[in-house]
Parts: C-alpha cells; structure tokens; sequence
C-alpha cells in the first residue's frame, strides 16, 4: 500500500537527520495517514478513504467529502477519489436537470 493521500497527494518526503556531532544521514518524512469513513450525502452511502490528517481538516473545512472532491482539481485525487467526484456530480446533475 502506497503511502500517500487519496485526496491531496501528499507523500513521503526526504530529508537530513542531523545528529548532534552535525553528521547527516538520509531519512523519511511520512504522511500522517489515517483510515477514514466518509459520509457521502449525494451517494447516500458511507466511503473508506485513506487519508491525512490534513486532508480530514481540509474536508470539515469545505463542508464535507461531496463539496470538497467538487472543488479539488483531478491531478491531485487518487484515480478512486476521481471516480467518486464523477459519480458525485452525476447524482446532483441529475435532480437539476429533473427539476427543468
């Protein structure tokens, strides 16, 4: 399982430990990634999402998991996210052009 967020792709990044003598040895920075349920209200169903805990803040932010995958560009949602935004604005296309 790639280490990396499904809605912002954030991933590992690499950098220096630096000991106290200054000696620098490569290392790691991983994402904080959490397991998360998401409500969709336009699905009407909930969605696992691998995730940061950034990304969490930024989805409470925007008003939920629908409003914040209609905003986010394509290149930066996993190739699932982007099939759930697709379904996402299928569904609330479909009640408008009900109601005309």
């Amino acid at each position: 399982m790639s280490r990396r967020c499904e809605l912002t792709a954030k991933g590992p990044q690499v950098g220096h430990k630096v000991s106290h003598s200054n000696i620098k040895t490569k290392r790691r920075f991983l994402p904080n990634l959490v397991n998360v349920t998401f409500l969709s209200d336009a699905l009407g169903r909930s969605v696992r999402l691998r995730v940061s805990t950034n990304a969490l803040k930024s989805v409470d932010h925007r008003g939920g998991l629908d409003a914040y995958l209609l905003k986010a560009r394509d290149t930066e949602l996993s190739p699932r996210a982007v099939e759930l935004k697709r379904q996402i604005a299928k569904k609330q296309a479909a009640p408008a052009a009900a109601a005309s």
